[in-house]
């Protein structure tokens, strides 16, 4: 019997399956469309209130480079803990959560290269699926964090204008 070392939250992005580590994933919300954050990257959607805090929301989609898709009733948002503070991810959809044994995860190959290849933390095999497991501290760096933060000053300061 195979011992259990590592659960994974998987979650597909089209007809890709990812995933995130259990201890990343913070909750899993219904989908609900972000406040619109003005001259953030294409990729942060917005923000929304989780908890009494604003956080951050990214596409996942677009963050990996892959064609945007249609809201549907299965898309969710993702609360990811990471070392800089909770993000939001859209998903298509959150699909289980799936125990592998430690040998269960490999590096990802050397061919991954460019913008998708920085946020891949290793590939699983999770049934008869290949996986994407994702390094979730990538998804928004502390620079993408700090342009974010500048746009949210900058819409506090306009809100605070019209009133």
């Amino acid at each position: 019997m195979k011992t259990v070392a590592v659960k994974l939250v998987t979650f597909r992005l089209g007809s890709d399956v990812f995933a995130a580590d259990i201890f990343s994933v913070e909750r899993v919300l219904r989908y609900v469309a972000p406040a619109a954050i003005p001259d953030s990257p294409a990729w942060i959607e917005g923000v929304i209130e989780h908890n009494k805090t604003v956080i951050p929301v990214v596409d996942l989609r677009r963050r990996v480079e892959l064609p945007a898709a249609t809201i549907t009733p299965e898309t969710r948002i993702l609360v990811l803990n990471t070392s800089d503070g909770l993000v939001g991810t859209i998903v298509d959809a959150v699909m289980e959560v799936a125990g592998l044994p430690s040998t269960g995860m490999t590096p990802p190959p050397p061919l991954f290269r460019g913008l998708a290849a920085q946020f891949v933390r290793g590939i699983a095999k999770v049934g008869d699926k290949i996986v994407v497991v994702l390094d979730v501290d990538r998804v928004l760096s502390s620079e993408d964090r700090i342009v974010f933060q500048r746009a949210l000053e900058v819409k506090a300061s306009e809100t605070a204008l019209r009133a």
